[in-house]
Order: C-alpha cells, then structure tokens, then sequence
C-alpha cells in the first residue's frame, strides 16, 4: 500500500471521536465515594456544520447518577492554561501531592485520593479551551475566531450548550468555576448564557481577573496609576511573610497590617500618584518612607521607579541581600537569583517551576492509565496563546457578571482570594466587586473569602480544607 493509500483510509483527523467511560471509586473520609468518569473531546462546529475544533473535557458524575444533582463546569485561566490546576490541585477525586505548604515534593510524584473533593457536594466537567491541554482547533485560520475574550465565551458557552444536551443535564442546578482567567471567562459565561436560556445557581471566582484595567501595567504607566495603588497590599503581605517589614508591623496580625496599608494606598498614596511632577518634595520623600515601610525595599530602589513598583522590580529586591526572588503566583515561594529576570515566565518565576512539573507529569500517567484516554499529542499547559486578540486595551467581564446577576435574583457569588498572589491581586478584586454597580440589594448573594496562600491557593493544605467547607456551604446556599 503506497503512503497516499495509506493516508487515504486513515480516519479524517477532526470527526467525532468515541468517549473513554470509567468506573471509579475513592476513599472520601472514611466513606467509599463512587462515580463515573468520561474523557474525550467534543466536537464544536460551524454553521455549515463542519467542525472547527475538538474540545477536551473530563466529567466525572457520582454514581448511582442522579440529573438533578448540581452540576460545575470548571476553567483554568491564562489564556494558555487547561483546567489541569482545578482538576488535580482541588476539585477533582484524585490530587497531585505536594507538601503541605504547597512546595515542590519529593520524587517520584505521585498522586492521592482527595478528601477535599467537590464531587461530594456536585458532578464536575473540566474544560480546556482551544489552544490547552488536548483541544485544538482544525488549522491555524480557525484557531483565529477562538483566540478572543469574546471568541473566547463563545466557543465555551457552545460546548455548556453541546454537554448539556449530549448529557441530558438540562434540568441540574447548574455553577460555573473559573481561576484567574477562568474568573474572566465564567464571568462573561454568566452573562453570556443567560439570553441563550442557561442560568446558573452559582458562580466561583478562584483568584479571579475580571476588569485588566486593574491590572495592566503598561508602556502608558505614567498615565494610569491604578494598578500600583491596587497591588500594594499584595506587596505588604509579601514583605510580612519574609519578616523584611518593621518589628512594629511584622507583631501585628496580617489582616490588621493589611487594613491599614489599605486605607493608605486610597487616600495618601493616590494623592499623591495624582500629583506627578506636582508633587512637593516634602511629600514625596514622605510617600518614599512610607512605600519602604510597607513593602520591605529600599529608598533607593522606590526612587529609582519614581514611587511606581512593578510587580518584577518587587519580585527581585524584596530578598536581593539573599541573592533570592520571590514568586509572582505565590510569593510564598522563592529561587536562586539564577531564575531568569521575566518574573511571569515558566522558568522566571519560582511559584510555577515549583507546580509545573508534578503536576503535567501526573496528569500524563492519570489521564492515560486511571482514566484510560490514549493520545499521542502533548498536552498543551500555560502556552502562553501568542495569537490571543484581546480587542481593546481594558477587556472586562464584570459588567457581564453585573448583568447576570441583577437578571437572576438567585444566583450566588462566591470570590476567593489570596493575599499572596501578585498575579491577581486581591485588592484589584476588592476594587473590582465595589465599581460594578451591583444593586444593594443583590449584595447579599456574594460570599467573599481569603487565604493566607498564593494564586492557587489550594495547593497549601490548610487553606485547601477551608476552600472545600466555603464551598460546601455555598453550593448548598445556592440550591
């Protein structure tokens, strides 16, 4: 048989595949908790009903199954990430083991039944976008409609849409779980979703990003001040955690020490920021003493950045004297000053070198071994998306959440922050929630938690048991 034949009888690359079922069961406290895992890729297709991509999902259904049982659809975020993190950091009935602070484990890495696992309290769907893990789309050109906050909500409200139909869970109370970018995309799900006629109980927002004008700091700094005000608490809290803050501050609680630095960075150092070349001296040199108090750095280096400290700057003098950097996604974590000088790269920050690789190299013996999916391809983690068109300076999905809640009287809001976290500051969020313009009377619906842990705060076992309780409580709130 020639090569053209042989190619010619293999099946076409992007039609439907046949899903991977298996019967599971753990050890949840104490109690043998059964269910059902499903691993395979969906199809999404386009108007002419060819298909443009093929989405990964893992659905785990406690068993004996029930449809009106809750139902989570869980997202990583990036945009670049699977739902990897979710799925074997937390929710999921299996969980990559680390130390008990969150920290790199010993080798060989392994994995353990999870006795925090949501799929107690609601079935599960993790979800990776186009362009993660195992989804992709048919060719470079289509790729292009997906690579968008919007192409974005669009694909994944499809694929809401597909599951609940090829599954029959139309009738469940239904949640979305989202981190970090997650956050952003349920946020815009919610809204999204709800003019297609699906509405949901509930959202979470796992160290979530929904407004990036809170976040951006760009070329054009020096005209928007806002970030450097909204991740100073964060920087705080850093500079606690390593004791490099003062004998007074570092005796004190750290929610009291976070309060306070709170309410200076609205009042003084805004006025100030506001101020630019305004700015008397006297004050200046006040607001220099005052930002070397509360993050640990020296005058010098607070100058130098002109009273504005980037997130890279704080990352790399907070333990300069130690020849050490602290992560960006939990700067709880540290590294050799060998650590590359792009903080938010794979190899330049601490926190992700740390969680990359015990958690893709389980993944690959999990998915294929326990859930018996085989595939060649790599699995696509943190890629980074290039490509992504993110159509305006400032994406933002907190209006859409904002719709979707004054639409629903009853769907419920669970944030969750950790002060650790210099990716998703969780002071932006604060600002974030307070500039919605979300009715009084919905205020009621939004529980708020926060953990003394980094971006993925689960990972630390204490915070990882407090999550599961919030959780519990808020998805039986939500019913």
């Amino acid at each position: 048989m020639t090569d053209k034949q042989d190619n010619e009888n293999k099946p076409p690359k992007f039609q439907e595949e046949e899903l991977v079922c298996q019967e599971k069961q753990i050890d949840f406290r104490s109690q043998i908790l059964r269910y059902q895992a499903t691993t395979g890729r969906l199809p999404l297709k386009n108007k002419d009903q060819e298909i443009d991509a093929q989405i990964f999902f893992t659905y785990y259904q406690k068993t004996p199954s029930d449809k009106q049982r809750p139902l989570t659809f869980a997202f990583n975020g990036g945009p670049g990430s699977p739902a990897i993190w979710l799925h074997l950091g937390a929710l999921g009935p299996k969980k990559v083991q680390m130390t008990a602070e969150g920290f790199f484990p010993q080798l060989p890495f392994k994995m353990v039944d999870n006795s925090h696992s949501w799929l107690n309290e609601t079935d599960l769907v993790f979800i990776d976008p186009v362009g993660c893990g195992y989804s992709e789309a048919k060719d470079e050109k289509t790729q292009e409609k997906f690579f968008s906050p919007n192409g974005d909500i669009e694909s994944m409200g499809e694929f809401i849409r597909l599951f609940l139909t090829r599954f029959e869970r139309w009738s469940s109370p239904l949640f979305l779980a989202g981190e970090s970018y997650g956050a952003f995309r349920v946020a815009g799900l919610a809204g999204h979703l709800f003019h297609r006629g699906i509405t949901f109980n509930g959202v979470m927002l796992i160290s979530g990003a929904l407004n990036f004008y809170t976040l951006h700091i760009g070329p054009d700094y020096r005209l928007h001040d806002l970030p450097f005000v909204l991740i100073l608490p964060s920087y705080t809290a850093a500079a606690w955690y390593h004791k490099k803050l003062s004998d007074d501050l570092q005796k004190r609680d750290l929610k009291d020490v976070l309060q306070e630095v709170e309410k200076w960075a609205k009042t003084e150092y805004t006025l100030a920021l506001m101020e630019g070349n305004e700015l008397t001296t006297e004050n200046y040199d006040n607001i220099v003493d005052k930002l070397c108090m509360y993050t640990g750095l020296q005058p010098q280096k607070v100058r130098e950045v002109d009273l504005r400290v980037t997130l890279q700057e704080f990352c790399h003098n907070l333990m300069k004297p130690e020849n050490t950097v602290v992560g960006r996604l939990d700067t709880r974590f540290v590294g050799l000053n060998a650590y590359e000088s792009v903080v938010g790269s794979l190899t330049g920050d601490p926190s992700l070198a740390s969680i990359i690789p015990p958690f893709n190299s389980c993944f690959y013996q999990y998915v294929a071994e326990e859930l018996g999916y085989k595939s060649d391809l790599t699995y696509q983690n943190l890629t980074g998306v290039t490509s992504w068109k993110w159509e305006n300076g400032h994406a933002d999905t907190s209006q859409a959440l904002q719709k979707a809640m004054s639409l629903n009287p009853h769907m419920k809001l669970y944030v969750g922050i950790g002060y650790y976290d210099l990716a998703t500051p969780y002071f932006a969020m604060d600002y974030t929630l307070s500039h919605m313009r979300l009715d009084a009377s919905r205020h009621a619906n939004i529980a708020y938690h926060a953990y003394e842990a980094g971006h993925m705060y689960y990972i630390n076992e204490n915070s990882l048991q407090k999550f599961y309780d919030h959780i519990a409580q808020f998805i039986t709130g939500s019913l």
